[in-house]
């Protein structure tokens, strides 16, 4: 059997691929901007670093098997709905895959692929209950309860974006979710433009607002701007408020955040904690541990190759 499975990452602007062993060593790697050309765009570039990845073998040869994260919706039935990919209501990935590469192949959303990946090798590593929050762009979560990924009666869980946490009206919570919409990414990029253009004064007043993101929010909060770091305290505080219904909830042994934001995580972590200590069951608050991933963007990978190892396994 080859020594190695082919996993990728396919995001709604970026697609990692990677070769793993089965101790989670990553042999290969290699990041590229999406294929949003067409619907197929995406499956093309994943059969592509395939077959870049194999050294000119067939992929069938060089690959024990393949797992694919993707952004979005795995149904029981193997279709995808990823909203950020045009055409993918519907996207027939693992059998396309399957016929294209040769290979035995997995589907799995992202969220999930992340928890698998962060309990075999990362933060939540021999846990059997554990959350992996990710917040960038979007949010969502990874559950681990008991040892398996809950999934919902219809694969939904884990969709923390959605997650009410405020008394507040808030203008996109029907579109994106309320805590999406306060504390995201872009959320945060929205909330620190909207204060400059109130006459708040800021670091960030020398650039052009519509061109502010949340990693220039940051680097102000890192040189203690006052208005960014109202901004993050802010984040953490409803992040806390999250947390802690997912605390009382599942009452896992750890929650790790990972994404784009844990980068900042230094910023808003004791206002998280904070808030949590103040809203969770209290048994459960003293004793959970919320720490930020090691695994990085690589989580969702190895999540992947845990998947096609354990598919082997299986048959």
């Amino acid at each position: 059997m080859p020594l190695h499975v082919f996993v990728a990452d396919l995001g709604g602007t970026k697609c990692s691929a990677a070769t793993v062993d089965r101790a989670g060593r990553i042999i290969r790697c290699r990041a590229l901007p999406v294929d949003l050309s067409s619907a197929s765009g995406p499956i093309h570039q994943i059969r592509q670093l395939a077959g870049e990845f194999s050294g000119g073998k067939n992929p069938r040869r060089a690959f024990a098997a393949a797992a694919i994260s993707v952004p979005g919706l795995v149904r029981k039935n193997g279709t995808v709905w990823a909203p950020n990919l045009p055409g993918w209501n519907r996207m027939p990935l693992a059998s396309r895959l399957k016929r294209s590469l040769g290979l035995r192949v997995v589907v799995e959303s992202d969220r999930n692929a992340a928890i698998l990946g962060e309990s075999w090798l990362g933060a939540a590593r021999g846990k059997s209950d554990a959350i992996l929050l990710m917040v960038g762009t979007g949010i969502g979560a990874g559950i681990l309860s008991g040892g398996s990924v809950i999934r919902g009666a219809h694969e939904l869980s884990g969709c923390v974006g959605w997650m009410t946490i405020t008394r507040e009206d808030v203008l996109d919570a029907p579109r994106l979710g309320e805590l999406e919409s306060l504390v995201a990414g872009p959320a945060i990029a929205r909330i620190a433009r909207e204060q400059l253009l109130k006459g708040e004064k800021s670091r960030l007043s020398g650039l052009d607002p519509a061109q502010i993101t949340a990693r220039d929010v940051a680097a102000a909060a890192r040189q203690h701007d006052v208005l960014a770091l109202d901004i993050f305290n802010r984040t953490g505080k409803f992040l806390g408020f999250a947390v802690a219904n997912l605390v009382s909830l599942f009452d896992p042994e750890i929650v790790v955040l990972g994404g784009g934001m844990a980068a900042a995580a230094d910023l808003y972590l004791r206002s998280l904690q904070r808030a949590m200590l103040q809203r969770a069951q209290p048994l459960a608050a003293k004793r959970i541990r919320i720490v930020v991933s090691k695994l990085g963007d690589k989580a969702n990978l190895l999540g992947c190759a845990c998947l096609a190892w354990k598919s082997l396994a299986e048959t």
